[in-house]
């Protein structure tokens, strides 16, 4: 299983830095190819994936897909609330084939994974964009693999004994000072391209502790959705590692986060 995952991490860390570095029309085609699937596998686990309220949600998320290309930021909210009542409408309209609870599934996994996963591309159209947006994997990843060295060495009290028995407080502490680290590492290679910050290293230095903080919650709360529902993965499009949804838990979570913390960081 060690090697069919680390088949996997070379080959996806391979595909992630062809697109991040073309950027632009091949990077949004594949995060929302990757979008359509996430949302697919959280519906499956929801039970609702094959449902008319996950075809609407999907036509919304193409929706949606449009105003990132185009870069209507401003008209996002806007579309959100539209896009709840189309999904009221479905449920109105066919009641009572729908429960509340459905609803609300559909709705969050447009917002969850879809709004959430496009400020990856958000993030790298920005200024600097080609080298900011590597933040959100220093954060989600490096965290991720911190977490995991430092809780082996050191764990010794349960983060959350029930959720996720193997995760410690000192894993948890370990993934934001690695993060950091990297961060610092990353800014003191790559600080002459980082112009968006007066102190480029105390900026990423500070915005992969805060993300590494953010991607952990976000790997939880996927964990927590796995066991409400009582599955072990949400798909097996990844050898080794699951379905979109278990590997891009954490990213889903950070690329917003970072994506503010840049623009808020820009002000001091």
């Amino acid at each position: 299983m060690f090697w069919v995952r680390l088949r996997s991490s070379i080959i996806l860390t391979a595909i992630l830095i062809f697109f991040m570095v073309f950027g632009g029309l091949p990077l949004f085609l594949a995060l929302a190819a990757v979008t359509f699937v996430g949302m697919m596998e959280l519906y499956r686990a929801f039970g609702i994936h094959r449902t008319g309220l996950a075809v609407t949600a999907y036509i919304l998320c193409a929706g949606y897909q449009a105003l990132v290309w185009f870069g209507w930021d401003a008209w996002d909210l806007a579309y959100l609330l539209l896009s709840l009542a189309v999904l009221f409408a479905v449920y109105v309209l066919t009641f009572p084939k729908f429960q509340d609870r459905q609803l609300l599934e559909a709705f969050f996994g447009l917002v969850y994974v879809a709004v959430m996963l496009s400020y990856v591309f958000k993030t790298r159209q920005m200024t600097d964009g080609a080298y900011l947006v590597w933040l959100i994997f220093l954060c989600s990843w490096g965290s991720d693999v911190s977490a995991y060295c430092f809780g082996m060495l050191l764990g010794k009290h349960k983060l959350t004994p029930i959720l996720s028995p193997k995760k410690s407080v000192e894993g948890a502490v370990g993934g934001v000072v690695g993060a950091a680290l990297l961060g610092t590492v990353y800014a003191l290679i790559f600080k002459d391209h980082i112009t968006v910050f007066g102190n480029p290293v105390l900026s990423v230095a500070v915005l992969c502790a805060a993300g590494s903080v953010i991607a952990q919650i976000g790997d939880l709360a996927a964990s927590a959705i796995k066991r409400n529902h009582e599955i072990k993965d949400y798909g097996t499009l990844i050898p080794g590692h699951g379905g979109i949804m278990d590997r891009f838990d954490s990213v889903i979570f950070t690329a917003p986060i970072v994506y503010y913390l840049i623009t808020a960081l820009q002000l001091f």
